[in-house]
């Protein structure tokens, strides 16, 4: 039976404005990158305090990628929600959503990553 995430993949149109948006605005490390036999560009990428990595996948034979709104979105916890939307505003990033409170006392916000794959910003109560 399954006994761990490893990753999830999402194929981009623009490899390195992708990885640019989520090592250079987000922080997230770079850990690697090769082809797939198939020809795909890969490339892994590291949430700091968590085991499971972002692979992303970069295969023009396959067409454009057009994600309609709302289909998919990552979640990051962040320690100071305001601190981060000041630093990402800083960035030119703009907030897509939010800031919002929850029942539970957490905040959260939303922003745009490349090929409009959304982001979600946590601050747990």
């Amino acid at each position: 039976m399954i006994t761990k995430l490893l990753h999830t993949r999402m194929r981009v149109n623009d490899m390195e404005e992708t990885l640019r948006f989520y090592t250079d605005i987000l922080g997230l490390e770079l850990v690697e990158r090769k082809l797939s036999p198939r020809g795909s560009e890969l490339a892994f990428l590291k949430v700091p305090g968590s085991d499971e990595l972002i692979e992303i996948c970069s295969f023009p034979a396959s067409g454009r990628v057009q994600l309609q709104e709302d289909l998919i979105h990552l979640a990051f916890e962040v320690e100071d929600l305001d601190d981060t939307i000041a630093c990402l505003k800083e960035k030119g990033i703009p907030i897509t959503d939010g800031p919002t409170i929850t029942s539970s006392g957490s905040r959260f916000c939303f922003i745009d990553a490349p090929d409009k794959y959304e982001i979600e910003l946590i601050e747990k109560k």
